[in-house]
């Protein structure tokens, strides 16, 4: 057979398995996010942190900052109920994948990362950042929140298409590296994060 038509083949192969990976998890975390308004509340919030931290009059800032308080509590509620309602579903479907190659969550589940308890992860950081648990200032606190809603964002498009897509969607939409994200998070979570992504799959 020539080389090339193999090739073709080959490839062809390739971006079917990878195409129907991807339909897959888009399914699921599309199926439990529906359930929720967490897009619609970190959309909200991304536009008043913005707006409060652009506004250089402090009478005029702090009741922008109070009025946010609803819409926070309820982000990380819903965030907290996302990671409970994804934590029910089996370990085999919640892979979030190393290497960008597919059904390699099927051939080599030792390289991959566990969904729920990266979700974990990020339900107690905004929960922390919003019970404001380290006392920071109101703008510290805003920008902390942003980067851990970020961080969240960035696992949501890593497990529906690979860390190289999100990490490049995060820097087209809000402008910022990854690694930009990272430094900006709080502490306990970077830890907690940096502790599972160097660790492999944590099951719950």
């Amino acid at each position: 057979m020539d080389a090339f038509l193999i090739a073709f083949l080959f490839g062809l192969g390739y971006f079917m398995l990878k195409a129907r990976s991807e339909r897959e998890r888009i399914a699921l975390l599309s199926h439990h996010l529906r359930r929720y308004q967490i897009e619609k509340l970190m959309e909200q919030l991304n536009h008043a942190y913005l707006r409060a931290l652009g506004e250089p009059d402090p009478e005029r800032r702090a009741p922008m900052w109070a009025a946010l308080s609803e819409a926070e509590g309820q982000l990380a509620q819903q965030l907290s109920d996302l990671a409970a309602d994804i934590g029910q579903v089996p370990a085999e479907q919640t892979r979030l994948c190393r290497v960008s190659l597919p059904m390699i969550e099927r051939w080599l589940p030792q390289s991959t990362l566990d969904l729920r308890a990266v979700l974990r992860v990020h339900a107690e950081a905004v929960r922390a950042a919003t019970a404001n648990l380290e006392r920071r200032s109101a703008k510290a606190r805003a920008h902390t929140l942003l980067a851990e809603l970020m961080l969240f964002q960035h696992t949501c498009h890593w497990f529906c298409k690979s860390r190289s897509v999100a990490s490049f969607r995060l820097l087209a939409r809000h402008r910022t590296a990854y690694e930009q994200v990272l430094e900006a998070i709080a502490e306990p979570t970077r830890r907690a994060y940096l502790a599972l992504l160097q660790g492999g799959p944590r099951a719950a």
